[in-house]
Protein backbone atom coordinates (compact mmCIF):
# COMPACT_ATOMS: atom_id res chain seq x y z
CA UNK A 1 0.00 0.00 0.00
CA UNK A 2 1.23 3.26 -0.85
CA UNK A 3 1.77 6.43 1.93
CA UNK A 4 -1.07 8.20 0.25
CA UNK A 5 -3.14 5.49 0.15
CA UNK A 6 -2.21 4.13 3.55
CA UNK A 7 -3.00 7.57 5.20
CA UNK A 8 -6.64 7.42 3.04
CA UNK A 9 -6.87 4.23 5.12
CA UNK A 10 -6.13 5.40 8.55
CA UNK A 11 -8.44 8.46 8.22
CA UNK A 12 -11.32 6.25 6.61
CA UNK A 13 -10.12 4.07 9.81
CA UNK A 14 -11.55 7.52 12.24
CA UNK A 15 -15.12 8.01 9.46
CA UNK A 16 -15.52 4.00 10.00
CA UNK A 17 -15.62 4.16 14.28
CA UNK A 18 -17.87 7.24 14.31
CA UNK A 19 -20.05 5.11 11.67
CA UNK A 20 -20.25 2.28 14.04
CA UNK A 21 -20.84 4.57 17.19
CA UNK A 22 -24.11 6.00 15.13
CA UNK A 23 -25.42 2.50 14.36
CA UNK A 24 -24.85 1.49 17.74
CA UNK A 25 -26.77 4.39 19.26
CA UNK A 26 -29.94 3.58 16.75
CA UNK A 27 -28.90 6.03 14.18
CA UNK A 28 -27.71 5.73 10.68
CA UNK A 29 -24.32 4.33 9.80
CA UNK A 30 -22.58 7.23 8.31
CA UNK A 31 -19.53 8.79 9.69
CA UNK A 32 -17.22 11.43 8.78
CA UNK A 33 -13.10 13.20 9.80
CA UNK A 34 -11.92 17.00 8.92
CA UNK A 35 -8.54 16.20 8.32
CA UNK A 36 -6.03 19.66 8.20
CA UNK A 37 -3.43 19.87 6.00
CA UNK A 38 -0.80 18.52 7.98
CA UNK A 39 -2.82 14.87 8.04
CA UNK A 40 -4.13 15.61 12.30
CA UNK A 41 -7.55 15.03 12.45
CA UNK A 42 -9.24 17.90 13.20
CA UNK A 43 -12.68 17.13 13.76
CA UNK A 44 -14.82 13.78 13.92
CA UNK A 45 -18.12 12.68 13.71
CA UNK A 46 -21.24 10.55 12.66
CA UNK A 47 -24.74 11.29 11.76
CA UNK A 48 -27.27 12.12 14.94
CA UNK A 49 -30.48 12.73 12.68
CA UNK A 50 -32.40 9.81 14.54
CA UNK A 51 -30.65 9.93 18.10
CA UNK A 52 -30.78 14.25 17.73
CA UNK A 53 -34.06 14.83 16.08
CA UNK A 54 -32.19 17.20 14.16
CA UNK A 55 -32.61 16.69 10.46
CA UNK A 56 -29.13 18.41 9.75
CA UNK A 57 -27.28 16.53 12.06
CA UNK A 58 -25.04 14.22 8.95
CA UNK A 59 -21.72 13.17 9.76
CA UNK A 60 -20.19 15.56 7.78
CA UNK A 61 -21.70 18.44 9.37
CA UNK A 62 -20.32 16.82 12.60
CA UNK A 63 -17.47 16.58 12.08
CA UNK A 64 -16.90 19.91 10.66
CA UNK A 65 -18.56 21.66 13.92
CA UNK A 66 -16.35 19.02 15.87
CA UNK A 67 -12.98 21.13 14.08
CA UNK A 68 -14.18 24.08 15.17
CA UNK A 69 -13.37 27.28 13.46
CA UNK A 70 -9.85 27.32 11.32
CA UNK A 71 -8.83 30.36 9.38
CA UNK A 72 -8.48 28.63 6.09
CA UNK A 73 -10.30 25.29 4.73
CA UNK A 74 -7.96 25.34 1.82
CA UNK A 75 -6.19 22.00 2.23
CA UNK A 76 -8.60 20.33 4.12
CA UNK A 77 -9.96 16.60 3.39
CA UNK A 78 -13.65 15.80 4.43
CA UNK A 79 -13.12 11.73 5.13
CA UNK A 80 -16.55 10.28 4.84
CA UNK A 81 -17.78 6.51 4.99
CA UNK A 82 -20.48 7.54 2.26
CA UNK A 83 -20.86 9.75 -0.62
CA UNK A 84 -21.90 13.09 0.38
CA UNK A 85 -25.43 14.21 0.19
CA UNK A 86 -26.39 17.79 -1.68
CA UNK A 87 -26.25 19.40 1.93
CA UNK A 88 -22.60 17.86 2.53
CA UNK A 89 -21.64 18.84 -0.91
CA UNK A 90 -22.77 22.19 -0.83
CA UNK A 91 -20.55 22.80 2.90
CA UNK A 92 -17.49 21.08 1.33
CA UNK A 93 -17.81 23.83 -1.54
CA UNK A 94 -19.03 26.65 0.86
CA UNK A 95 -15.84 26.82 3.22
CA UNK A 96 -13.40 25.84 0.21
CA UNK A 97 -12.23 22.45 1.60
CA UNK A 98 -9.87 21.09 -1.01
CA UNK A 99 -10.35 17.13 -0.80
CA UNK A 100 -13.12 14.48 -0.23
CA UNK A 101 -12.72 10.98 0.57
CA UNK A 102 -15.21 8.47 -0.22
CA UNK A 103 -15.91 5.52 1.66
CA UNK A 104 -18.11 4.08 -1.14
CA UNK A 105 -21.09 5.07 -3.39
CA UNK A 106 -22.64 2.25 -4.45
CA UNK A 107 -25.70 2.32 -1.66
CA UNK A 108 -25.78 6.43 -2.41
CA UNK A 109 -24.46 8.25 -5.05
CA UNK A 110 -24.38 11.81 -3.60
CA UNK A 111 -22.92 14.78 -4.64
CA UNK A 112 -19.28 13.54 -5.25
CA UNK A 113 -19.46 14.29 -9.20
CA UNK A 114 -20.38 17.66 -8.99
CA UNK A 115 -18.00 18.30 -6.27
CA UNK A 116 -15.28 16.89 -8.49
CA UNK A 117 -16.51 19.25 -11.32
CA UNK A 118 -16.03 22.25 -9.15
CA UNK A 119 -12.70 21.60 -8.52
CA UNK A 120 -12.83 19.55 -5.29
CA UNK A 121 -10.28 16.46 -5.57
CA UNK A 122 -12.78 13.81 -4.84
CA UNK A 123 -10.61 10.05 -3.81
CA UNK A 124 -13.69 7.15 -4.05
CA UNK A 125 -11.95 4.44 -2.07
CA UNK A 126 -15.33 1.52 -2.75
CA UNK A 127 -14.33 0.23 0.73
CA UNK A 128 -15.91 -2.98 0.83
CA UNK A 129 -16.45 -2.38 4.72
CA UNK A 130 -18.34 0.53 4.27
CA UNK A 131 -20.66 -1.41 1.35
CA UNK A 132 -21.37 -4.00 3.44
CA UNK A 133 -22.05 -1.55 6.84
CA UNK A 134 -24.92 -0.01 4.49
CA UNK A 135 -26.52 -2.65 2.91
CA UNK A 136 -26.75 -4.38 6.06
CA UNK A 137 -28.60 -1.00 7.45
CA UNK A 138 -30.89 -0.41 4.41
CA UNK A 139 -31.86 -3.95 4.42
CA UNK A 140 -32.52 -3.54 8.20
CA UNK A 141 -34.08 -0.37 8.36
CA UNK A 142 -35.13 0.58 5.00
CA UNK A 143 -37.74 3.02 6.16
CA UNK A 144 -35.12 5.30 8.32
CA UNK A 145 -32.69 4.69 4.96
CA UNK A 146 -35.50 6.43 2.89
CA UNK A 147 -36.04 8.94 5.73
CA UNK A 148 -32.57 9.88 5.27
CA UNK A 149 -32.14 10.05 1.82
CA UNK A 150 -35.47 12.19 1.23
CA UNK A 151 -37.54 9.27 -0.12
CA UNK A 152 -41.23 9.37 0.96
Amino acid sequence: MSGTAARYADWLAVAVEEARAGRAEGGVPIGAALVGRDGRVLGRGHNRRVQDGDPSAHGETAAFRAAGRQRSYTGTTMVTTLSPCWYCSGLVRQFGISRVVVGEARTFHGGHDWLAEHGVEVVLLDDPGCVRMMTDFIAAEPALWNEDIGVD
